[in-house]
């Protein structure tokens, strides 16, 4: 019966929009087990990303309302799904994807045995082509690696997104604290992550982070800078989080690095340009690139725009102004989603998995259920 519930969450996980790829070795059902209670699984599958009161739930799963708001509060600090509050309404309760999502929710309760079945699972969970068509996250550059600029949008502007924030909380990397346990981590800080609005408040309650002052979350940039952290936040002009990645422990930018034309491949509206004749070999750039676009050759920088991701790191502490960074052409803009709705809804539609037709059954459905659980 166990089995079986699994095998139920597993499918229903994979209907969501980023999906839940299977695998030969079954990693991913592993993960599930180590997880989620067969209890937990049971109330799981009726959960959907619209965001729901307990009571509607409850009666999608046959369940007392009491028991539903009492499991699904200790799945909510277990970190395997989500509880939105507004205002003094009752809380609501969504679903969790694998990653961007319950994967994170680990973050500071990770095991060896977890970390090794997430690696072993990553390489088939992110699919470089699906990120091409409808990333989950992009690339911005560190603020010193732009002029500031007539042509630099606020949304990639990393400052002018935490500027505008009213609410912000930093939170320990999950990659690098996972690396680091099974010994295979870098020394690049950990507490690094930061959380916007309302994920910033939903963090802090969760135990997995702290509240922080926008000088605090503007020191986190340029200390990010300085250890050669990419900045990944979600692929929405109005993000909820933003990441801070290193090439070595960075689940996502290991999938770009695995991809033969990572520039192709990530949502980043800028490129790499080198003046070989300002160029002195130093080769401080070819170390401080995550994607080794760059090597150094007869003392002199050789850079494959292919592979750069336009990130600025290697712009930021040239010491010759050899490297800039350049907006691509327009026909290699990336769109970014004005939300992350709609961020999600392309996600889905890029797997096949959700169309406007799909998207507008959930919805009737929800509102349905809600009507009956009166």
């Amino acid at each position: 019966m166990a089995e079986d519930i699994y095998e139920r969450l597993a499918t229903h996980l994979d209907s969501l929009p980023a999906g839940f790829t299977r695998t030969e070795g079954g990693a991913e059902m592993r993960i599930l087990r180590r997880l989620f209670t067969p209890e937990d699984a049971q109330l799981a599958v009726h959960l959907t990303v619209i965001p729901e009161e307990a009571r509607v739930v409850a009666r999608r799963a046959r369940v007392p309302v009491s028991e539903a708001v009492s499991r699904l509060d200790e799945m909510d600090r277990k970190g395997l799904i989500m509880r939105v509050r507004q205002n003094d309404e009752p809380p609501r309760y969504m679903a969790l994807q694998f990653a961007l999502g319950f994967w994170e929710g680990q973050v500071n309760r990770l095991t060896p045995e977890l970390v090794e079945d997430v690696l072993e699972y990553e390489s088939a969970y992110i699919k470089p082509d699906h990120w091409h068509k409808a990333p989950q996250m992009r690339t911005i550059p560190v603020q010193k690696s732009i002029d500031v600029p007539n042509d630099v949008m606020p949304y990639e502007m990393a400052e002018n997104v935490i500027r505008k924030q009213t609410t912000l909380a930093v939170a320990n990397c999950i990659c690098r604290q996972a690396m680091r346990l099974v010994g295979k981590g870098c020394n690049k800080p950990e507490e690094s992550c930061l959380a916007l609005g309302f994920v910033a408040d939903y963090v802090v309650e969760s135990g997995r982070g702290r509240h922080i002052s926008a000088a605090e979350a503007l020191d986190i940039l340029q200390r990010a800078d300085e250890t050669g952290l990419v900045l990944q936040p979600d692929n929405a002009r109005d993000p909820l989080f933003m990441c801070t990645c290193c090439g070595c422990c960075c689940g996502i930018l290991h999938a770009l690095k695995r991809a033969p034309k990572p520039g192709r491949t990530v949502s980043s509206p800028f490129v790499a340009r080198l003046e070989a004749d300002n160029c002195n070999g130093c080769g401080l750039c070819m170390t401080r690139c995550q994607m080794e676009a760059i090597r150094v050759s007869d003392q002199n920088a050789v850079l494959d725009v292919d592979r750069c991701i336009g990130c600025g790191l290697c712009v930021s502490t040239c010491p010759t102004h050899a490297l800039s960074l350049v907006r691509k052409p327009l026909s290699e803009q990336p769109a970014i989603p004005k939300d992350h709705v709609t961020a999600f809804i392309n996600v889905a539609r890029a797997r096949g998995r959700l169309g406007v037709r799909e998207l507008v059954s959930l919805q009737l459905k929800s509102k349905l259920d809600r009507l009956l659980a009166r």
